[in-house]
């Protein structure tokens, strides 16, 4: 197992954070979920979101930002914040073997004291005129990026 983490924060929809817990379960890295979700987190809805594989995902949650950011502070580790507003491309980021890789809301990414406790600011390009990419998607091409930087050479 990898020692990157990737992290919700406060996810809205069961389907994307299942997508990503497949994901992680696939691929071998972390999941932690920070809360409140925007729906039911229980290991029920949690096992319908992300079928067989929830059980084979690392999966941690915290109650709220606070607990994760004291957990985070803790480890040592880098936190990474996916944003739309940021200027660098995560093409272009030299990622860490142990960088928890932060997502947002899919209704409204952070706040502004979560964009500030980043460690760095990471931009998944886009066309110009579209609003964003589903965070499911955007979070299996940055943690592709990640891995490839930092497991499989």
């Amino acid at each position: 197992m990898a020692d990157l983490r990737l992290a919700l924060y406060q996810p809205d929809i069961p389907g994307n954070t299942g997508t990503i817990l497949r994901l992680a379960a696939c691929l071998g890295f972390g999941v932690d979920i920070i809360e409140p979700a925007g729906f039911d987190i229980s290991d029920r809805n949690l096992k319908r979101a992300g079928m067989d594989y929830i059980a084979a995902a690392a999966l941690t949650r915290h109650v709220n930002w606070d607990r994760f950011e004291d957990w985070r502070k803790n480890t040592g580790r880098r936190l990474v914040l996916a944003s739309t507003k940021s200027s660098g491309r995560y093409t272009d980021f030299a990622f860490q073997a142990d960088d928890i890789l932060l997502f947002g809301r899919e209704s409204a990414g952070v706040p502004d004291h979560v964009h500030a406790a980043a460690d760095a600011r990471i931009l998944v390009p886009m066309v110009a005129g579209q609003r964003s990419i589903n965070v499911a998607v955007s979070a299996a091409m940055i943690v592709g990026e990640a891995m490839r930087q930092t497991v499989w050479g």
